[in-house]
């Protein structure tokens, strides 16, 4: 496990994540102030993809870049308001997702086992056990 490349993939995806809220909070603002320069941005926007952010400003910086600029600033505000954030709640929302899937396969675990004869009584009273500790 390459745990340096991992991190580099993660940063890339939110980077593209965030130019993308970025492209929502600048389209949203202008649908409000600049309806023909909204449906530009709009319609540029369904063009491009938003897999590589840094790709999708490099085409918007060529063809708009008035409105590249104006991403990119909102999105360098958006990182700084929320990647303080990020790392508890990856790890918080991480745990109890997890603990949720193993408590949902722990209980179909049960309620198969349950309808079918326990050949081994301390199986029956371990998964008993485990399911009151889960509760």
């Amino acid at each position: 496990m390459d745990v340096k490349q991992i991190a580099k993939d993660t940063a890339k995806t939110l980077i593209s994540y965030l130019t993308y809220q970025a492209m929502r909070t600048v389209l949203a603002q202008l649908s409000e102030t600049d309806p023909p320069r909204a449906l530009w941005l709009q319609q540029f926007s369904a063009r491009q993809s938003f897999q590589d952010g840094e790709a999708y400003l490099r085409a918007l910086l060529a063809e708009r870049a008035d409105l590249a600029y104006r991403i990119m600033t909102v999105r360098e505000h958006l990182a700084a308001e929320v990647v303080d954030y990020l790392p508890e709640m990856a790890r918080t929302g991480i745990q109890q997702a997890n603990m949720e899937h193993r408590r949902n396969h722990l209980e179909r675990l049960t309620s198969a086992t349950g309808s079918l004869p326990v050949t081994h009584p301390e199986a029956g009273s371990f998964l008993q056990n485990l399911t009151s500790e889960v509760e």
